[in-house]
């Protein structure tokens, strides 16, 4: 799999309704070269936050924007 969005739903399914992931773990997912893949994968998930598909935390502390480090969940799932 290539495409970072799906690769971030698809993850996002395979886990509990309540984890997170890290976008590094897309970024692996979708590429050898993961740091490289980087931008495509935050660009998705600006998207995907865009679209109401995704929500996105740091430390639990929900996100309105991705900045910094940031965590992935399903929107919805606290």
């Amino acid at each position: 799999m290539t495409d970072p969005r799906a690769a971030t739903l698809s993850l996002l399914e395979r886990r509990k309704p309540d984890a997170t992931i890290c976008p590094s773990e897309v970024a692996r997912a979708i590429a050898s070269d993961w740091r490289g893949a980087m931008p495509a994968v935050h660009a998705a998930i600006d998207g995907l936050v865009r679209d109401r598909l995704v929500r996105l935390s740091w430390k639990g502390q929900p996100l309105a924007t991705r900045s910094g480090p940031y965590r992935i969940g399903r929107l919805g799932d606290d």
